[in-house]
């Protein structure tokens, strides 16, 4: 069960008052599962404690949870009781902070539930991956050599009919060189800024003059080029339905802080150290 909270079995059922049990209770959040020293613990009380469990605990069998739950509220309220009614200060505010926390949450579910249709999620798609969706990708290969005049010389024999790759296995001293130079699909970014452009220009077939990166000197080779394809809808559909609900819940706080009324005092002479001092808010 959660770190902090003790089970007590033997006292806490001692202490609780019998229910009349029947074949015919229904189940609704008032149900009443039990009474400590007459204060109702409720079948709602614990399918929220259900919900808020770690995982794993969530994870065991249903009638484990249900003892276990019940069990543990038991406990709490009989632990609860001993402050008769006194409500420390930091408590108090824990309090207050839970429920604006709670309730703020609520509100976002609601938002996000309903702005993610079906409708608003093939909108999302179609202006994000509209016609004419997809940047260039380059299928291209090099030789790499460490001077120009290394390149100039490549250079002229790939336009006096020498093979590319086999002129890139036999001169390229780059990786790539065994494979003829081969450098596979690519898109914009995956290649140092000179390389990429010499490719943008190039086109399909041709060879470029050399050209010099930090590597070295290159003779580029366009082998292909092409546009690069839309995913399904199902595929970015989670990516979508999250950005839809980030907008959304962002263009709500926007108006919400443009009509409400928000001030902030002078904190002259607090300072932000001030957030250590615990002892504030300690009786």
């Amino acid at each position: 069960m959660p770190k902090g909270l003790t089970f007590l079995p033997s006292l806490a059922l001692a202490l609780v008052l019998a229910l009349p049990v029947s074949a015919e209770t229904k189940a609704e959040a008032d149900t009443v599962v039990a009474r400590v020293n007459g204060e109702e613990i409720t079948l709602g009380h614990l399918i929220v404690a259900r919900a808020t469990l770690p995982q794993q605990y969530q994870q065991l069998p249903d009638e484990v949870l249900f003892d276990g739950i019940l069990d543990q509220l038991i406990q709490q309220t009989l632990l609860k009781q001993v402050q008769s009614g006194n409500l420390p200060r930091q408590v108090a505010l824990s309090l207050e902070n839970e429920e604006r926390s709670l309730l703020a949450g609520e509100t976002i579910e609601q938002i996000m539930s309903s702005v993610t249709t079906d409708e608003a999620l093939q909108a999302a798609y179609d202006a994000k991956y509209a016609d004419g969706f997809g940047e260039d990708e380059f299928n291209a290969s090099h030789i790499l050599v460490p001077s120009e005049d290394e390149a100039n010389a490549v250079k002229d024999l790939i336009d006096n009919g020498a093979d590319f790759a086999a002129t890139a296995r036999e001169k390229s001293t780059g990786p790539s060189g065994p494979n003829g130079g081969e450098l596979g699909w690519f898109g914009a970014g995956a290649m140092v800024p000179e390389f990429e452009a010499a490719v943008i220009e190039l086109e399909v077939g041709k060879v470029s003059a050399p050209v010099q990166t930090q590597f070295g000197w290159h003779v580029i080779k366009l082998n292909d080029k092409r546009k690069s394809t839309a995913p399904e809808l199902d595929e970015v559909r989670e990516e979508l339905a999250g950005q839809i609900q980030q907008d959304a819940i962002e263009a709500r706080l926007a108006d919400l802080t443009r009509d409400g009324n928000i001030e902030k005092p002078d904190l002259s002479g607090i300072g932000p150290d001030v957030l250590r001092q615990f002892e504030l808010v300690q009786e």
